[in-house]
């Protein structure tokens, strides 16, 4: 399978089409089937104790396999999360940004399923595991 859009071409859609959320996340790299996603932490991110929120960790997982899905359907605004399941393991540290690995492990017509590793920017310990499903709109 051949990707049809790159992390930059991911990042302008994000920015076009989903201004609001866009300046917190950074699409990093897209791959046939997989994709790694930023969140920029910042202060709006944190819970008290200083960690990361678990919405902000489901945001990022739920963009991540969003960023994936359209990496390989190509610019397709409507695909919409249809089911997720999150997994916190560890509290992620203070002051670093969260790396979201993506991989699809089916893309059909309109189905397209995956989970995503979080973990901390330079860091090889899994923070939270999530599993993902997105409905894909016909006649994309």
């Amino acid at each position: 399978m051949q990707v049809k859009m790159d992390a930059a071409e991911l990042n302008r859609f994000m920015q076009d089409e989903f201004p609001q959320v866009a300046a917190q996340f950074r699409v990093e790299s897209v791959t046939p089937m997989a994709a790694e996603v930023r969140l920029l932490v910042d202060d709006m991110h944190l819970r008290p104790g200083g960690t990361v929120s678990g919405p902000s960790m489901f945001a990022l997982a739920d963009l991540a396999i969003y960023a994936v899905t359209l990496g390989m359907i190509g610019p397709v605004a409507l695909a919409v999360t249809t089911n997720c399941s999150i997994d916190f393991m560890r509290k992620p540290e203070a002051g670093r940004d969260l790396i979201g690995s993506a991989r699809l492990h089916k893309l059909g017509k309109t189905l397209a399923v995956g989970d995503v590793l979080i973990r901390s920017e330079g860091s090889d310990d899994v923070l939270a595991r999530a599993s993902l499903t997105y409905a894909i709109p016909p006649n994309r």
